[in-house]
């Protein structure tokens, strides 16, 4: 085994830059917003393992101006050849960028992109792979005052024609690999390429790379409010077409202070996440939190997940800390986690609710306790399990420092389960949550009346204080009168070993209204057929009430959206619709 990457320029008790003033690369002399920045950083890692604490007095900064490229990130990068950026690719090549570096090459990139007509408050549509030049164009667009529309590479030319559309694109940055999509997306956007050839820049492209021959350097044109638009996100669109999520230079920059504290980060960290990039997770954990905590960002760049080679990834370079999406989660378990020697020191999930089964897996192999955690695009992270906290099986935790969570009823009456919301009155109005969906005042209305935050999701807090995930408010169903949670099912059915994957949705049924019904994707030597389904159902009569059995399963792929999560809007229209295939309880007993 290699010896863990050590940064050599490392040294996790000094933060860089701390006296610069904010001139060198384009900074604004807004030494008071990054000195009111730091100190709440300081505040939430001086605090690490002392939740109370740090949720009963933690205040967040809530500066007039604010960039966090020029105000926070070149001022840490001053002088400091640490590694922001490690870079390992599936044939084994990688490479290394340091926060100095970066800073300098993304102020020579927004010179360039300026001199191509990019400026304030202009749309660049980002749809790139884990490679330096996402980090250099995201640093890049926030110096200029640009807004990012950042799209994950799996989108076609509808998608992306959708996307240029409603956010109202003027450039794009792609890709090689993706160039030829564009081909069927009309516009007159500015056409930015990474990898290119000459062909391509004679069909109009620009080639990235000419960037790093620019000498007309960078200055800001002046100051960036910090409710001014910086990014734009396109929901994953579970239940309905995708939402358009406005972000500013403050919810997801200062908002992911939250973020940072719940995964336990701490300056010199390697941290490792997995999540493709284009979607809100990538920024959450692979931008704005690792470097709110001035820690290296890990990526290992694969096509295919290969868990041995992720685990022995990890080894090598010394992961600390590790976020993963519940399907990678329930990949590694699926493997011999045994073979990552050195555990990190904090290992995350987000995305979709954790099972208890991973989170004792995981335990029993590591040593380390998965910590669940609540968000969403429109906000950074709300709710979780954070450092020293131990969690209880199921439960998402506690409200995050900065967040005040209430639940309501369908009346909207206060309630120990209802819909989660955030309090919006200030000083309760928590800095990490989007202004609205852009261009959709009235679904805006609607997300935010009576002074509240509607999630869509409902939860269920216990006699602490914790919650606990119940389901979307869509995807909670009753049968026989009895209010089912699919979650709640589905936990348990990923409990036993044949099952890999499951969504549980309502079926119709003349007696009961409603029954659950499972689909499920089956682990590596087991076979759909009848003996299978027989087993399961057996497995359900044991482990649930009468009123909660899974009543029919059907054994099928799961239809997801590009960013991994279960289309259940899909599987409840098939399941209306019926299906000779499914297998159902009465027919085993």
């Amino acid at each position: 085994m290699a010896e863990p990457f050590h940064d050599d320029n490392a040294d996790p008790s000094v933060t860089r830059g701390r006296t610069a003033a904010v001139t060198g690369h384009g900074g604004q002399g807004h030494a008071g917003a990054t000195d009111e920045f730091r100190a709440a950083r300081d505040f939430l890692l001086a605090r690490r393992g002392d939740y109370r604490a740090a949720y009963e007095d933690f205040a967040w900064p809530r500066p007039e101006y604010f960039n966090w490229a020029l105000d926070w990130f070149d001022v840490i990068a001053e002088g400091n050849e640490r590694t922001a950026l490690y870079i390992v690719e599936e044939d084994g090549r990688e490479s290394r960028h340091s926060f100095a570096g970066l800073s300098a090459r993304s102020s020579r990139l927004a010179g360039w992109l300026r001199a191509q007509g990019v400026g304030a408050g202009d749309r660049i549509l980002v749809m790139l792979g884990n490679q330096v030049e996402l980090w250099e164009t995201a640093l890049a667009a926030m110096k200029l005052g640009a807004v990012l529309t950042p799209a994950t590479p799996q989108l076609g030319p509808v998608d992306l024609r959708d996307r240029i559309e409603r956010a109202r694109v003027g450039h794009v940055v792609v890709r090689a690999a993706d160039r030829a999509k564009f081909d069927e997306v009309p516009g007159s956007y500015t056409r930015v390429l990474v990898g290119g050839t000459r062909a391509d820049a004679a069909a109009g492209w620009l080639p990235y790379e000419r960037f790093e021959a620019y000498e007309g350097g960078f200055e800001p044109d002046g100051p960036t409010r910090a409710d001014d638009l910086l990014m734009l996100y396109f929901t994953s669109g579970t239940t309905s077409a995708p939402k358009l999520v406005e972000h500013s230079h403050v919810s997801y920059p200062v908002g992911h202070l939250s973020t940072m504290y719940w995964i336990g980060l701490r300056p010199g960290d390697v941290h490792l996440n997995i999540s493709s990039p284009g979607w809100a997770k990538h920024a959450w954990s692979s931008l704005f939190a690792p470097w709110n905590a001035e820690a290296t960002v890990f990526v290992f760049d694969y096509e295919r997940f290969d868990a041995a080679r992720l685990m022995f990834e990890m080894d090598r370079v010394g992961v600390t800390s590790f976020c993963a999406p519940p399907t990678v989660w329930r990949m590694l378990i699926q493997s011999d986690l045994g073979r990552l020697r050195t555990p990190p020191r904090e290992a995350v999930g987000a995305g979709e609710p954790l099972n208890p089964e991973v989170i004792e897996r995981v335990r029993d192999a590591w040593g380390v306790t998965v910590r669940d955690g609540f968000g969403q695009t429109e906000m950074s992270l709300a709710i979780g399990n954070f450092p020293g906290m131990e969690p209880v099986p199921g439960s998402m935790g506690h409200p995050a420092p900065g967040f005040t969570v209430t639940l309501i009823d369908p009346s909207g009456a206060p309630a120990d389960e209802g819909e989660i919301c955030l309090e919006l009155s200030r000083p309760d109005r928590p800095v990490g949550l989007t202004s609205g969906y852009h261009g959709d005042w009235e679904r805006t209305g609607e997300a935010m009346a009576g002074g509240l935050y509607r999630t869509g999701d409902i939860g269920r807090r216990d006699a602490d204080g914790r919650i606990t995930y119940v389901g979307r408010s869509d995807d909670v169903f009753k049968a026989s009168d009895y209010k089912i949670s699919p979650f709640e099912l589905e936990s348990v059915l990923l409990e036993h070993e044949a099952v890999a994957e499951a969504a549980v949705v309502p079926a119709p049924d003349p007696l009961r209204l409603a029954v659950p019904k499972a689909y499920v994707v089956l682990a590596d030597g087991f076979e759909p057929g009848p003996e299978t389904a027989g087993r399961l159902f057996a497995y359900a009569r044991k482990t649930l009430a009468p009123y909660k059995r899974i009543r029919r399963i059907e054994f099928a792929p799961l239809p997801k959206t590009v960013s991994g999560k279960i289309r259940r809007v899909e599987l409840r229209s098939a399941s209306t619709a019926g299906s000779p295939a499914e297998y159902r309880d009465s027919d085993f007993r």
